[in-house]
């Protein structure tokens, strides 16, 4: 049982740091469903241009369908566990995002690959040339962002923290 003195305690939010939690990332966690509803979850290598973020993929993963064909996705950012502090705490950005196929060969196609080839090096030149690997943007739309208890917030499609989120407060039985 807590005492009362633990329960009344304000747990000051810590100011958040959504960016520098994305580029401390290499990769990026996917969910998806698939035409039947059945949800499904990867992860896969990724670049940020602005707001956008860019995965190249294989066919043969269940997601890229999923991806392909703009159903319902979100994804996560996540701090690693062997850094965290508190289990039950980890710094977290979530969106749901829409997704859309980059055209092979275009000018964002060659751009893209060109920074996917510079942050995940040379491995970028073979399966770009695979044809069953496709270029996918994930533009967020809304999402949140946690960095400890009683620290969470909105985040809008800018990646930009728009509230935070104190109007619920967790109950104890």
């Amino acid at each position: 049982m807590m005492s009362q003195t633990h329960t009344e305690k304000k747990i000051k939010p810590v100011a958040p740091k959504v960016q520098e939690l994305i580029n401390s990332s290499k990769s990026i966690i996917l969910a998806t469903v698939d035409a039947e509803g059945n949800p499904n979850s990867s992860y896969a290598p990724f670049v940020q241009v602005e707001q956008t973020f860019y995965i190249l993929v294989s066919f043969m993963a269940k997601h890229t369908k999923n991806l392909a064909d703009g159903r319902k996705t979100s994804i996560m950012f996540i701090e690693d566990e062997s850094a965290t502090k508190q289990i039950y705490a980890r710094e977290r950005l979530t969106f749901e995002a829409t997704t859309s196929q980059i055209e092979r060969d275009s000018e964002i196609w060659t751009q893209v690959v060109a920074k996917l080839k510079e942050t995940h090096g040379r491995v970028v030149d073979v399966i770009s040339d695979m044809g069953d690997f496709i270029l996918i943007a994930l533009q967020p739309v809304k999402g949140s962002y946690v960095n400890g208890f009683g620290s969470a917030y909105f985040v809008d499609a800018n990646l930009e923290i728009v509230e935070h989120r104190n109007d619920v407060n967790h109950q104890s039985k």
